[in-house]
């Protein structure tokens, strides 16, 4: 169960931090800070969604379920974005689950505040249009390189995307989590983490990561991670540049 922390005066939700200061204050105004751990469910599939989510510094996964009892990754979100699409585009749930798959805190607000502010602020609808085409984005590109690029560089890329979100060098991650996150078996998984070790990329023990070399892990990743960073810096910059003007945050 979220547990329920005082709010914090530097970790922040890039998405917000895009929203003149009186629209920011006012979703702020209804807005919850939880701590949410490993694993913990946000949305189920196919079932009502109570609220809408924006992380601070913590990962959140959305989840394909099977009917096999398989989970497959479709996309991750961070302080980059939020969780809860669906209520902007008018819908109260989803196909898909959604997780914590690197604990932290974030923002919650209910749904029908989230849905008020959507109806009530523009800028804020518009910031919230832009990560909807980012996300997609993402969506696709991840598609593409599971089927095009090794395992090594998806690994890379899916380590990358997690190191800008968490803002720390440092976050856990079991082998056994990693490994459905990438739809592969745990040994392949172990293998590759071990690679990366032995080339002092990071340094893996008991369930947490250390990148000890980011800029290693660019230079063994594809093309993939830089397509999906360069299309939310652009969207998002986009967003600021018409309007939505980053303030401090209160």
């Amino acid at each position: 169960m979220a547990g329920t922390r005082p709010r914090s005066k530097v970790k922040q939700n890039q998405l917000l931090t895009l929203l003149p200061n009186a629209v920011r204050n006012r979703i702020l105004s209804d807005c919850e800070e939880i701590y949410l751990e490993t694993r913990e469910v946000l949305y189920e599939a196919n079932k009502p969604m109570s609220g809408a989510y924006f992380p601070l510094d913590g990962v959140v996964s959305l989840i394909s379920p099977m009917e096999n009892g398989d989970q497959f990754e479709v996309a991750t979100t961070g302080n980059e974005g939020m969780l809860g699409l669906p209520l902007f585009l008018g819908v109260d749930q989803t196909p898909l689950k959604s997780f914590s798959q690197v604990p932290g805190s974030c923002l919650r607000i209910p749904t029908p505040l989230f849905r008020k502010h959507v109806g009530r602020e523009p800028q804020f609808s518009g910031v919230l249009s832009r990560f909807a085409e980012a996300l997609m984005i993402q969506i696709s590109q991840s598609t593409a390189c599971n089927r095009a690029h090794s395992m090594d560089q998806r690994c890379c890329r899916w380590l990358l995307m997690t190191h800008d979100r968490v803002n720390r060098d440092e976050f856990q991650l079991t082998q056994e989590f990693l490994a459905q996150m990438l739809g592969v078996r745990r040994a392949t998984v172990s293998e590759v983490a071990s690679k990366l070790q032995d080339d002092k990329l990071i340094r893996y023990s008991r369930g947490v990561i250390t990148v000890l070399s980011r800029r290693g892990l660019e230079l063994r990743t594809c093309s993939c991670y830089w397509v999906i960073r360069n299309e939310y810096n652009r969207l998002l910059n986009h967003a600021n540049r018409n309007g939505a003007r980053p303030g401090r945050t209160p």
